[in-house]
C-alpha cells in the first residue's frame, strides 16, 4: 500500500498510462484516438482480433469494445487499484449497474451498506427489484450482518467509509465473512481513490469508483471504474462487451490528466479538511464534526488502521431550533459552492437527510477544495454569524 505522501504513488500516476501497448507511440500524455470502425488487412487478422476480445483480452474490434486511450487510463486504474482488469463506464452510477447486471441474477440476493450513496438505492429500487433481485441493507459498520445473510444472497456491497457521515466497516472482517460462505465482496472505493484505500488487497473482489470525483479532480468529466481480481474479470469485461459500455477518448484524456496530480491533491485536501475540522469542532454551535482523520470519529481506529490519509470530505451537525437553519447558513456562504458531487478543486457545500429522534437533523457535507483554508474558515464564520442573527 502507499500513502497520499509516499512517491510510490506520485511515481505510478506520474508514469503509469502510458506503455506502448496503451496506444500509438510513447507520448508523455497518450493521444485521444477518436474512432469508430476499426479497419484490418484480412478476414483472418478480424477473426483473430475477435477471438482475443472473446477471451477478455484487448483487442480493437470496433469502437464501443474500447479506444487506445481508454486503454491507458484502464492501465493507470489497475495500476492504482493493484487489479488484474478494470472497465470504464460512462458514469459512477452507471458503473454500479453494470457491476450489479453482471455478477447477480433472478432470485438472488444483495446486501448494501445503509450509509450507500443515495442514487444506488434508486437503482436497487429500479433495476435490481425489475429483475428480481433481492435487496436487504445492513448497518454501516456492518454489525450484525450475519443474521441478514439469506441462503441465496450472492454479494455484500460496502461503501468506506459512507460518502454522507463517514461511517465505517471493517473491510478485512467482512472478507473473511465473504470468503467463509462464498459470496461476492464490493466496495465503493471513489473516496480511498486507490491512492489512500485498496479494497482489492484488504480482501475485496470488487473496486468501483466513481472517477468523477477525485481522479479526475477538476469538475469537467464524469466517468466510473469497476476494477476485480483475476477471478472475476471475464465476467465483468464480457457484460460490458454485450452492453455496449464505453468511455470516449475525449473523456478518458480529462481522467488521465487528472490523476497525474492525484497524490499531491489529495495531500494538500486532506491538510485544508483537517485545519477546517478542528475550527469547526471548536464551535459552540456545532454538536459533531463527522471526519474520519479525527480522534473522536467512531470509525477513527479503522481509518489508522486500514487507510493512507484522509481526503476533503467532512460533514457537521449543528443544533438549532430554526428549521430553515441549513438554508439560512448556506445562503451566507461565498466561496463554497452550493451543488452536488465532490472531489474537485473546488469547495462545496450540501445538505444531509437525515433524521433525529426529534425530528430532521441539521447536517451539511462540506468538500474542501485547495482554496487558502483560513479564507474557507472565515466563509463559514458567515454562516454560523447569519444564524445567530436571525435566531
Amino acid at each position: 500500500m502507499f500513502s497520499a505522501n509516499d512517491l510510490q504513488a506520485r511515481t505510478t500516476l506520474t508514469q503509469s498510462g502510458r506503455t506502448a501497448d496503451s496506444g500509438p507511440g510513447l507520448s508523455v500524455n497518450p493521444p485521444v484516438v477518436r474512432m469508430s470502425t476499426v479497419l484490418f488487412d484480412s478476414l483472418a487478422d478480424l477473426r483473430e482480433a475477435e477471438a482475443r476480445r472473446a477471451q477478455s483480452e484487448r483487442s480493437l474490434t470496433y469502437a464501443a469494445n474500447g479506444n487506445p486511450t481508454a486503454f491507458a487510463l484502464e492501465d493507470l486504474i489497475n495500476d492504482l487499484e493493484g487489479a488484474h482488469g478494470t472497465c470504464l463506464f460512462p458514469t459512477g452510477l452507471n458503473a454500479v449497474g453494470l457491476m450489479f447486471q453482471a455478477f447477480l441474477r433472478p432470485g438472488q440476493h444483495v446486501l448494501i451498506t445503509d450509509a450507500v450513496y443515495p442514487p444506488v438505492r434508486r437503482l436497487a429500487r429500479t433495476l435490481l427489484a425489475a429483475f428480481d433481485i433481492e435487496v436487504d441493507y445492513y448497518p454501516a459498520d456492518a454489525s450484525g450482518i450475519e443474521a441478514l445473510i439469506k441462503p441465496n444472497t450472492r454479494m455484500i456491497y460496502a461503501e468506506v467509509p459512507g460518502s454522507q457521515t463517514f461511517a465505517m466497516c471493517d473491510l478485512p472482517a467482512l472478507s473473511q465473512l465473504c470468503k467463509a460462505r462464498g459470496l461476492l465482496l464490493a466496495v465503493d472505493n471513489s473516496w480511498g481513490s486507490g491512492v489512500l484505500y485498496r479494497p482489492l488487497e484488504l480482501g475485496a473482489d470488487i473496486s468501483l469508483m466513481a472517477l468523477t470525483k477525485y481522479v479526475g479532480g477538476h469538475s469537467d468529466v464524469m466517468m466510473g471504474s469497476v476494477s476485480t481480481t483475476e477471478a472475476h474479470f471475464a465476467t465483468l469485461k464480457t457484460m460490458q462487451i454485450a452492453m455496449g459500455s464505453t468511455v470516449s477518448p475525449d473523456d478518458a484524456y480529462l481522467a488521465l490528466r487528472g490523476a497525474r496530480s492525484l497524490a499531491a491533491r489529495l495531500a494538500m485536501h486532506e491538510r485544508n479538511a483537517l485545519q477546517v475540522a478542528q475550527w469547526l469542532q471548536a464551535q459552540p454551535q456545532v454538536i459533531r464534526v463527522m471526519y474520519p482523520a479525527l480522534p473522536e470519529h467512531p470509525g477513527h481506529a479503522i481509518w489508522k488502521r486500514d487507510f493512507h490519509g484522509c481526503n476533503g470530505l467532512l460533514s457537521f451537525e449543528f443544533d438549532s431550533p430554526q428549521p430553515d437553519a441549513c438554508d439560512r447558513f448556506v445562503d451566507a456562504l461565498r466561496l463554497f459552492g452550493i451543488g452536488y458531487s465532490w472531489g474537485g478543486f473546488e469547495s462545496l457545500v450540501t445538505q444531509i437527510q437525515a433524521q433525529g429522534d426529534s425530528g430532521p437533523r441539521q447536517i451539511l457535507r462540506l468538500q474542501i477544495g485547495l482554496e487558502n483554508p483560513d479564507d474557507l474558515i472565515a466563509d463559514l464564520q458567515a454562516g454560523f454569524t447569519a444564524l445567530a442573527q436571525s435566531a
